[in-house]
Formats: C-alpha cells, structure tokens, sequence
C-alpha cells in the first residue's frame, strides 16, 4: 500500500525541514509602514482604533521612521492628519510646499538616509465634507479633482517624496499627476491605488486621519467589490498613464485581484494594502485569545505574498520584520 500514494510529511516534520522547503520568501524591504503626521511637537498620541499606531508630530515621526529603517522596513507612506481649522471645500492645505505632509517629507530626507519615503495622494483628510474629489453639489466633480491632486503631489515631490501615491480613485488621476512632474522637472515616482475597491474595512484608517465623509458614501469613485475584471482594466489604464507601480486594495479580502493583477502585468511592481479593518481583525483576533498575534499577522502578509504581491503596506511592519529577521 505504501507504494500507492507519495508522502509530504517529511517535508514538514522539523522547523529546519519546514524552512527549507518553503517556496514563498517574504523580508523586511518588501514590507511599507504607513505613518499619520499631525502637527505639534512631541505628539505621540495614541489611535484608540488602531491598536498600537499612534498620530505623531514630525519629530516624533522621524523618530518612529528611524526605529522601522533600523528593524529592516525601509519604506514608509505618510498620512497627513490636519487641524480642523485647516479643512476647507477646495483642500487648500493640501497644496502649498509648506503643507504638512510635504514638511514631514523634507525632515525624513533630510535626517534619515536609507528610507525610501512614499506619500499619500488625496484630498478627503483635507475637505470639510470629507470625500476624495472636490464636490459640485453634493457629487464628486472627477475632472476638477485633478488638477488639485496633481498640485499635491507636486509638493510632495519637492520636498523630495520617492514615490507619490494617488488614493482618490479619480479617473485620470495618474495621468494628470506624471504630467505635472514631469512639467517641474520632478522625479518622484508614481505608485497608483489601482484596484482599490470600497470596502468597509478602512473603519480604523477613517477614524485615525479624520477623513469619513460627511454625507453618502465613495461608492460612485471606489470600486464595488462585485467586479473582478474592471479592477485589472483600472491597473491597465494606470499603468498607460504612467504609473511607476500598482496597488490592490484591500488585501487579504481580494487575494483573487493580487494574483490576477500580478499575473496580467509580471513587471509591474504591485503592492497590497493590509487594511486598518484587516490589521484589526488580526489584534482582535489575538486579545481575545484565538490565536497568537504574531502567528496570525505572518499568515496574513504569507498569503498576501504569496498572492503576487512585492510590497505590503501594513501596520504591522515593524513587529513583522523582527520575525524575519
């Protein structure tokens, strides 16, 4: 009988046997810090809905970027948080080369070398009614959008971001952006939220930057999570507009996109985002003691990886880049 059937649990019999004959590697430089910037100085305050994040002033910031470069996470994307008193219908804030976000930039480039700093791209922190496009009426107006993100992005460049990423979901959005930098002569590269569908997942991330809207929901701009194929076209149309690099959003949820989006486009470098809802369920999951937390956030970001994805945005970088390395 023993000649009928193949045996695999040699294989897997001891740790060194398991780490031999795994095929899906995953490091610390494939991993992206996400990081909320407020203003102030000494701020570390933390997310109560976001376990173990914090919003952090730039001094903090840089101090908080420091310990992931030192911990193998190279890469950060930042999230400006404003004041109230600076949200207005146009995201003037958003804008200007002392904006907060570009300020954050130029200190991280300035103290710390060896981190690749990248930006988020949008204005819903910054409006008062808290969508991700300027509004006509009570709806998103798509093409007035671009111009405003494009501008933001520009700042972010000048201050020396290594990669801007567009999150509005506006259509044209890359388009408008890679034209702007390349009419300032910039050279920051262009990492598009892609497929990034409307979730409810992004709960936590909405109550950390401020940005839920005020009224209806992004249903008309954020993708339904009914389709599949309009998410590759979304990737293929970023990538016509020039985009450096794509992105699936959510992750865990929409492994099927990674892989489909790696599999239509194996050059293009794809990162996933490892949601705030995502992430939560994980520390949920572990304070409630139904599984370890580390076991459960390498699970996590093995499937994404093994998905297709090359990057993973996750709030967990730090803890994981101490399991691996």
């Amino acid at each position: 009988m023993a000649d009928l059937f193949r045996r695999f649990r040699p294989l897997r019999a001891t740790q060194e046997l398991r780490d031999r004959n795994a095929d899906v590697r995953l490091g610390p430089e494939d991993l992206i810090l996400p990081l909320f910037v407020v203003e102030g100085k000494g701020v570390d305050e933390p997310i109560s809905s976001l376990k173990g994040v914090s919003h952090l002033s730039i001094d903090r910031l840089v101090e908080a970027a420091k310990v992931a470069r030192d911990s193998g996470v190279t890469k950060v994307l930042l999230f400006g948080v404003p004041e109230a008193s600076q949200k207005h219908p146009q995201a003037q804030a958003a804008v200007s080369d002392d904006a907060l976000v570009s300020r954050a930039v130029a200190e991280l480039k300035n103290r710390l070398s060896g981190l690749t700093v990248m930006t988020d791209v949008c204005v819903c922190a910054y409006t008062d009614h808290g969508h991700c496009g300027l509004l006509r009426g009570q709806m998103v107006d798509n093409d007035a959008t671009l111009p405003v993100l494009a501008a933001m992005a520009a700042s972010h460049a000048r201050a020396g971001a290594d990669y801007v990423a567009p999150s509005a979901m506006m259509d044209g959005q890359v388009l408008a952006i890679r034209e702007r930098l390349e009419q300032e002569h910039l050279h920051a590269k262009v990492m598009g939220y892609s497929a990034k569908y409307a979730s409810k997942l992004y709960g936590p991330f909405r109550d950390a930057a401020g940005s839920a809207p005020g009224h209806g929901d992004r249903k008309s701009y954020q993708m339904d999570y009914r389709t599949r194929l309009q998410g590759v076209e979304e990737v293929r149309a970023d990538l016509e507009e020039g985009a450096d690099a794509v992105m699936v959003k959510p992750a865990t949820f929409y492994l099927d996109m990674i892989e489909r989006v790696k599999a239509a486009f194996p050059e293009a470098p794809l990162a996933a985002y490892h949601t705030s809802g995502e992430y939560m369920m994980v520390v949920h999951g572990a304070d409630h003691g139904l599984f370890d937390y580390q076991d459960g956030l390498m699970e996590n970001l093995y499937a994404i990886r093994r998905a297709g994805a090359d990057w993973i945005i996750t709030y967990g970088a730090v803890e994981a880049a101490k399991v691996l390395r």
